[in-house]
């Protein structure tokens, strides 16, 4: 088999929104994160900070990402719940959303009750994250497969 064989039968790379929603506008984690999947292999679409959720969910829907990821350095990971609302009314509940940054123990569980797949804290490693995302994005085209096969 031929390298450009081998390249035409691979998968395409992941797709990963990564994204900040509210006020919040301290982007330098998001920015380091975008290059970590970037670097694995991921198609990252990175948009500027103070996104509303409408725009994310049409993002998302437009481009068929396979994971959205949130950046919060404040208290805009308490709009993720809102967000999560509004990938389901779009029907687009099935795309999982993680969520990095600052997120006290409190607000990690009401996050996770919500449906917030993944929290990364400050500290966690590329590898944590980059095959966190990776999981989460393979998991998520295995049920859309099937979805399209039923």
């Amino acid at each position: 088999m031929n390298e450009r064989t081998t390249r035409q039968t691979r998968e395409p790379p992941a797709k990963v929104l990564i994204t900040k929603i509210g006020l919040d506008g301290h982007d330098r984690g998001s920015r380091v994160v975008a290059a970590f999947l970037r670097d694995a292999g991921m198609e990252v679409l990175y948009t500027p900070p103070w996104q509303e959720i409408d725009q994310v969910v049409r993002l998302a829907e437009e481009e068929d990402v396979d994971v959205i990821g949130i950046s919060s350095l404040a208290t805009d990971h308490l709009l993720v719940p809102k967000l999560l609302k509004a990938l389901k009314k779009a029907r687009l509940d099935d795309v999982p959303v993680v969520v990095g940054g600052i997120v006290p123990e409190a607000d990690e569980r009401k996050l996770k009750r919500a449906g917030v797949r993944e929290i990364f804290h400050p500290g966690a490693s590329r590898e944590e994250i980059v095959g966190k995302v990776a999981a989460l994005a393979r998991e998520a085209r295995a049920a859309k497969d099937k979805e399209l096969l039923a």
